[in-house]
């Protein structure tokens, strides 16, 4: 809450402490701290809520785990009692944002900004509590803006502040184009954290500029300023770039249960205590303690299943974790999936990279030759190593890898 209120009761310092510890897990950076602070202390006080605000530009209809990470903090915010905004930016993404890009993300039409919204919130309910956030859609006061008002907003910022952006001032270094309405990206977000008197604005590292903006903009509008906190950038199934789906590191919230418990497992022992500490709600001492059982000999890999577990039942079920493990259990020792994709196709005899690429176990013959070159390909169990090989009519189970199976009947 941004007004100054009178307090009944004096704050609990351990509540304050507690709720202190739950918002810089994992955290990139809390700006100002102290101030943040002192709303948590005058919310427990006075038992008034504050107002906790995420934007999401929805410029794609599916979300992975990296997205995630901001959508658990809000979710523990929203456990200690906070009201959470997750704000769709209906409005700011018809302008298109730099994001940190050298140019432009190219705006959407309405219709596709409402269907990735809907997609976007039924893959956020896996990790927050939809029906206790106050969900808004910037449009509602930006359309109501208009020209003068637009005008007015500019002129509460200068164009020296705004080339202090690292994208800007790198782009006007080097003589590339910055169009003017890139200037009101930052304008209109920061507007919004004046339109909902928001105490605490979340964020990723790459919108730490943005964040700051709605601080100075509150100023400007005679409200208390929001703090500001981003989260680091998850480090995909590589570890080393960010997650993305255009690396192909990512780990989709909609993945089938079995290769999402899969890619965890297979992510390096080194990276899964950063995981854990952005990605689980498992409490930091349970983590701890864990790790230290790591570093005293036992067997990594115990860790990285409870975090695989954890994560695929968060996003299917307890059970469905329970399976999954299972039947890595069961790839691991050569065993095949009590479910595997059935594949007919004709053409008898026919070549081993051929029957590979229609089968849609690898995506071109030439793909298919490398990975029998590498001891990938497997027919009845029985690893294929010649590209030449030819299959007669007859019924098999072809394995490329540890997780991609068919029974594949040939006429």
């Amino acid at each position: 809450m941004n007004q100054a209120l009178v307090t009944k009761n004096p704050p609990d310092p351990a509540r304050v402490d507690a709720a202190m510890a739950v918002t810089l897990r994992g955290v990139e950076e809390l700006i100002p701290q102290d101030e943040w602070r002192k709303k948590l202390e005058r919310s427990d006080a006075t038992g008034v809520p504050l107002r906790i605000k995420f934007g999401l530009d929805p410029t794609a209809p599916d979300i992975h785990l990296g997205h995630t990470v901001v959508f658990s903090k809000m979710r523990q915010l929203q456990d200690l009692g906070h009201t959470v905004i997750p704000l769709i930016g209906d409005f700011t993404t018809t302008i298109g944002d730099p994001s940190g890009r050298n140019s432009t993300r190219p705006p959407l039409t309405r219709e596709q900004i409402e269907a990735n919204a809907k997609t976007y919130f039924d893959q956020l309910r896996t990790v927050l509590d939809v029906d206790r956030a106050e969900v808004r859609y910037n449009s509602e006061w930006s359309d109501a803006l208009g020209a003068r008002g637009m005008i007015q907003l500019a002129g509460k910022y200068t164009v020296a502040r705004m080339m202090e952006r690292n994208d800007f001032h790198e782009r006007f270094k080097t003589g590339s184009s910055i169009s003017v309405h890139e200037f009101l990206y930052p304008l209109v977000q920061g507007y919004d954290s004046v339109a909902l008197k928001s105490d605490l604005e979340l964020g990723g590292t790459d919108q730490k500029f943005n964040l700051l903006v709605g601080r100075h903009l509150q100023a400007e509008y005679g409200q208390e300023p929001q703090c500001i906190l981003t989260m680091p950038l998850l480090e995909g199934l590589d570890g080393v770039e960010k997650m993305s789906k255009s690396k192909n590191n990512y780990i989709g919230v909609t993945e089938e249960a079995n290769t999402m418990f899969a890619k965890v497992l297979s992510i390096a022992d080194t990276l899964m205590w950063r995981w854990f500490t952005l990605l689980s709600a498992r409490p930091e001492s349970e983590i701890a303690k864990l790790k230290a059982e790591v570093d005293g000999g036992r067997n990594p890999k115990d860790a990285k299943v409870l975090l695989a577990k954890e994560i695929t039942a968060r996003f299917h079920s307890v059970a469905a974790a329970d399976a999954a493990e299972q039947d890595f259990i069961n790839r691991s020792k050569g065993g095949v999936p009590d479910e595997i994709a059935q594949v007919t196709l004709s053409g008898a005899p026919l070549g081993i990279a051929q029957l590979l690429k229609q089968a849609n176990l690898a995506p071109s013959t030439s793909e298919a030759n490398r990975l029998i070159e590498g001891g990938g390909v497997r027919v009845d169990s029985g690893v294929v190593s010649d590209k030449g090989l030819k299959l007669g009519a007859g019924t098999y189970v072809v394995q490329v890898g540890k997780r991609k199976f068919a029974r594949v009947t040939l006429s």
